[in-house]
């Protein structure tokens, strides 16, 4: 790690996966950074996710990957795609071996805790500022007033809103954008190996496809766990909170007649979480004067890629290497971290919205044409736009780079 040196203070406001990841990159770019979390230690909820090579490579540059690697499971097939009544594998992707050749690195399920330990130790501890509920941003000249709610105030130079879909930061950058009810909710638990069915223990992270709905799961935790996430009607439930559980009936009853192998799993697992996926348009902006946003803050999307998370630590390596070019124009900084990525997050978050469609169609002639479709695509290249971007090597203000050396992939592609 580089030498910190005078320089503006930086206040990030949230520490979950974005606020730790954008303290991690600002200290090696050798700035220093305050961590306000509101809750009284640092944990994640919810379970698991797959982190793919475009992220992986810049926890390498962390220095996090032994942290990462003690709990990460490598995964060997990925795109897994099955047919909802009978298990019928429609696609398929070999990914240990062809990530490695195309990407340089490998792709990995996780879980969300973990991750979050293998940033925090890129962190140091004297920087966060737990049980820290920041209630309001007031930007004045040259500074920005942050309010909390047991009635402190700090000052800052420059404030990195990474504060969630919820976001308190957001508001004093953009006008306020409610969200609209998406009809889709997510059940999630995490199944013990040893009560795992043995087909769930593979490497693999495994879609099953079905009318209105879609089933996923992955090893995490070092091979001790299932993580699994699933989707279905809402109903009338609206609430988006990770800490809102479900029965195992209810979860039950929305895969009832699915392969015996799904309800198995479920069954197993304990009991499940839920909340309602809202629709959120992508914004216009995210920076105003000496403010910004990062991750779900600024770009919440639907896990339908897999790379939330992922755009989350995309988003803090550009930030810091905007903020050390520029630490005497941190005005100039934020609007150039911005350039360059509000086009791809806004690509991601656009097509993550229309694969809950594809997804979810009704047996019949589209199903199809879909499973059709997937038994001759090569989603690892297709979407080398995804996985073989560099944060740290793609240009601060257009965004489509391609690893030198490796596959190159049209945008359109």
């Amino acid at each position: 790690m580089p030498a910190t040196v005078p320089g503006p203070r930086i206040a990030i406001v949230g520490g979950g996966i974005g606020g730790l990841a954008a303290g991690a990159f600002l200290r090696r770019s050798g700035l220093t950074a305050t961590v306000y979390e509101q809750a009284p230690a640092l944990t994640e909820v919810g379970a698991g996710l797959v982190m793919a090579p475009n992220a992986v490579r810049l926890l390498r540059r962390l220095g996090a990957m032994d942290e990462f690697l003690r709990r990460a499971v490598p995964l060997d097939w990925g795109w897994e795609f099955r047919r909802w009544a009978d298990g019928g594998v429609l696609s398929v992707e070999k990914l240990s071996g062809v990530c490695e050749r195309l990407y340089g690195e490998r792709t990995y399920g996780v879980h969300r805790a973990d991750l979050l330990d293998s940033l925090r130790a890129a962190v140091p501890g004297e920087w966060i500022r737990l049980g820290a509920r920041c209630t309001a941003v007031e930007a004045r000249k040259d500074v920005v007033l942050l309010r909390f709610a047991d009635g402190s105030q700090v000052e800052a130079d420059i404030v990195i809103g990474a504060d969630g879909v919820h976001s308190v930061v957001r508001n004093s950058v953009t006008e306020p954008s409610p969200p609209k009810y998406s009809g889709i909710c997510a059940f999630r638990t995490l199944v013990p190996a040893r009560a795992a069915p043995d087909f769930a223990l593979r490497r693999a992270q495994t879609l099953w496809l079905g009318p209105g709905r879609h089933f996923v799961h992955y090893p995490v935790g070092g091979g001790q766990a299932v993580n699994v996430v699933a989707f279905a009607p809402a109903g009338d439930h609206t609430d988006e909170s990770w800490s809102t559980t479900a029965t195992i009936e209810e979860f039950h009853a929305e895969f009832a007649d699915w392969d015996p192998r799904v309800t198995d799993l479920i069954t197993a697992g304990g009991v499940p979480g839920r909340w309602a996926l809202l629709d959120r348009a992508p914004l216009r902006r995210w920076s105003r004067g000496r403010i910004t946003l990062l991750g779900d803050a600024a770009h919440p999307m639907f896990p339908f890629f897999a790379q939330g998370a992922a755009q989350s630590i995309e988003d803090a390596a550009v930030l810091a290497r905007c903020l050390a070019a520029y630490a005497n124009d941190p005005e100039r900084a934020l609007k150039r971290y911005e350039a360059a990525r509000i086009e791809r997050t806004t690509r991601l978050q656009e097509i993550s919205h229309g694969r809950r469609d594809i997804n979810h169609l009704p047996d019949g002639p589209e199903q199809q044409a879909r499973d059709a479709a997937l038994a001759g695509s090569d989603p690892l290249v297709r979407n080398g736009w995804i996985y073989g971007y560099d944060a740290e090597e793609a240009p601060t203000v257009g965004v489509h780079t391609i690893v030198p050396g490796r596959v190159r992939v049209k945008r359109d592609a």
